[in-house]
């Protein structure tokens, strides 16, 4: 009588494998979720490098408004970058012979754009429009965090779908009036519920359907 191949030990061998081999795979999926979703895939937080080293801090501490340099905000879907003209109408005057300024005076000079880095960039297959949102009482420190004391811009938010649907499902929590959209320091919680829920009302927004949550809001 020949003897067994395989003894108990080794089915217990083979369900400890299983078990490793399941555990490592929901470990690795989990791992890579967490770094599809961490400052350094998502650029959250992280300065970005920029080929003119602007301050957004330096120049709202001069009082210039967001409008002056994102002339479409207001009217378009996409908040424009400044062109070189832009920059010259001040900069022909004021630092005018600055080296940390000299390729703002070779684009203005060669009438080529400068390629600046964009922080907010969002996938082809998504939609935005600003001007929307603008309009409807969602100011630009929302998205785009306090943008007046960032000395390079960086992106606060992870733009994820989620987090877009969290306003979407209830705007009352992020409204604030129009006098306010541009004012960085403002906190929409400041308002009472009652006070944002009628500017819901009074900017129009639809919350009685599933509309604002549909797919065909974002993805056309």
């Amino acid at each position: 009588m020949s003897s067994q191949l395989f003894t108990s030990k080794h089915n217990t061998l083979a369900r400890l494998t299983l078990l490793l081999f399941v555990a490592g795979a929901a470990g690795f999926l989990g791992f890579m979720d967490m770094l599809h979703r961490s400052p350094y895939v998502r650029y959250t937080k992280v300065r970005r490098e920029q080929p003119i080293p602007f301050s957004h801090k330096h120049h709202t501490s001069l009082g210039i408004d967001c409008r002056y340099c994102h002339t479409s905000v207001e009217t378009s879907s996409f908040a424009n970058i400044p062109p070189t003209q832009t920059c010259m109408n001040c900069h022909n005057v004021m630092w005018n012979d600055s080296p940390m300024l000299e390729k703002v005076r070779e684009s203005y000079a060669n009438d080529e754009s400068i390629e600046w880095t964009r922080v907010h960039d969002l996938p082809d297959f998504v939609y935005f429009n600003h001007s929307i949102h603008v309009a409807n009482g969602i100011g630009c420190s929302t998205c785009h965090g306090r943008v007046d004391q960032m000395p390079l811009m960086w992106r606060e938010k992870p733009l994820f779908m989620k987090w877009c649907l969290e306003c979407h499902r209830d705007p009352s929590q992020f409204v604030r009036p129009d006098d306010k959209i541009f004012d960085m320091a403002f906190d929409p919680k400041s308002q009472s519920q009652e006070e944002r829920d009628a500017l819901v009302e009074s900017y129009g927004i639809d919350t009685s359907n599933q509309r604002l949550t549909n797919c065909s809001i974002c993805h056309r």
